[in-house]
């Protein structure tokens, strides 16, 4: 990319199972206030912030225009806001593009989810499938996932034992990131006697059903030295669809992660994404996504995740670090999530789960049943 867009804070709100004592706008009111603090960031219209970029939903929200609740909070009152739908990774995408077209030079991403406000995490996702055909199947993202991690399974050679070695590994990172919803570590035979509640998924190879914020604040080369000491610059950006009819895709074939990871590798000069990360975040729902998707970044050959999480690839590529996913994020958020903690590792400020000297950093998002829409982002220190 030619000229370069900055993130120069990050804050994020602990996440939890169920954060009922707070309301929506008090979540998102507790990361802009540091940001804003952090930085001696403003809302003038001359030089500070004119534009927001929020990321919320209204089926978790229980409101329909579910941005329209967040103008004050996020300090969009007289201003600019554009609310994203999907996951939360794409509002850097869209600040991005604001940037770089010199329409702004500073963009506030505010992204918030609660996913324990609705009854059912399945029944909200099954409203993402087309109402005439696969809804009243009663499809949802869990039970898709199934299908697919059993053709991955399959096709790759992972096995219920390599899934139990995903979960552990993200429990031991977890442990040390005082942010993750579910922290507490775990044995194999723990996760390998867990329920199944979609075969071949079990309890544990679930995201935890979680509620959280993420608040980042993005600003242009130019001006990126009057908020922060320590830039973090966005080298690459790209994202893909597939198809949306499950009958017109191949489960696991990867194709949109593929093309997402190819043009954003291009954009940020990345030539061998298996040797040029310090560390990979991934968002990773279910515990077979993680060397499905691994796979497809290019991580590691083609149905070779078995042999990366038997050659303790998931540590050497520190994948992950915060635990990731099954750590406990909320869906909607999830990739913003995974670049929210590839910034504070590049900014060293990962505490005791830091990456020694980490430069370069992918993150990665997705949404949609099936991995149907990828987006990849790459991130450098220098």
């Amino acid at each position: 990319m030619g000229k370069r867009v900055a993130v120069c804070a990050v804050e994020q709100t602990g996440f939890f199972t169920n954060l009922w004592q707070k309301r929506f706008q008090e979540m998102a009111f507790d990361i802009v206030e540091p940001i804003i603090r952090k930085t001696g960031v403003t809302f003038d219209m001359a030089t500070g912030i004119r534009n927001i970029i929020t990321c919320s939903d209204d089926v978790f929200d229980a409101r329909t225009i579910s941005d329209n609740a967040m103008t004050d909070a996020v300090g969009a009152h007289y201003r600019g806001e554009e609310k994203v739908t999907m996951d939360g990774i794409n509002a850097i995408g869209y600040g991005l593009a604001c940037v770089l077209s010199g329409h702004d030079d500073i963009i506030l991403i505010v992204g918030h989810c609660k996913e324990s406000q609705s009854e059912s995490r399945d029944m909200v996702t099954n409203l993402a499938f087309d109402p005439f055909y696969y809804r009243p199947l009663g499809l949802d993202f869990k039970n898709v996932a199934a299908l697919q991690a059993r053709a991955y399974m399959n096709k790759s050679g992972v096995t219920d034992e390599h899934l139990a070695k995903v979960v552990v590994n993200s429990r031991k990172n977890a442990a040390l990131n005082p942010a993750a919803n579910a922290r507490e570590l775990l044995t194999e035979e723990q996760v390998l006697k867990s329920p199944m509640t979609c075969d071949p998924i079990r309890l544990l190879h679930e995201y935890p059903v979680s509620d959280g914020a993420v608040a980042m604040l993005l600003v242009c080369e130019e001006r990126a030295s009057e908020f922060t000491d320590k830039p973090v610059w966005i080298s690459g950006f790209a994202n893909c669809m597939d198809s949306y009819f499950l009958g017109d895709k191949d489960l696991v074939g990867n194709f949109s992660l593929k093309k997402a990871a190819e043009r954003a590798y291009r954009k940020a000069g990345v030539k061998n994404p298996a040797e040029e990360f310090d560390l990979v975040e991934v968002n990773d729902c279910f515990a077979y996504q993680t060397p499905m998707w691994l796979e497809g970044l290019g991580l590691c050959g083609e149905g070779k995740g078995s042999a990366l999480i038997d050659g303790g690839g998931l540590k050497t590529c520190n994948v992950n670090k915060s635990g990731g996913m099954l750590a406990g994020n909320p869906l909607m958020i999830g990739g913003l999530a995974r670049a929210a903690e590839a910034v504070i590792q590049l900014r060293g400020e990962a505490g005791d789960r830091q990456v020694e000297g980490a430069k370069k950093a992918l993150a990665h998002g997705t949404t949609g049943a099936a991995g149907q829409f990828h987006s990849v982002l790459v991130l450098d220190s220098e």
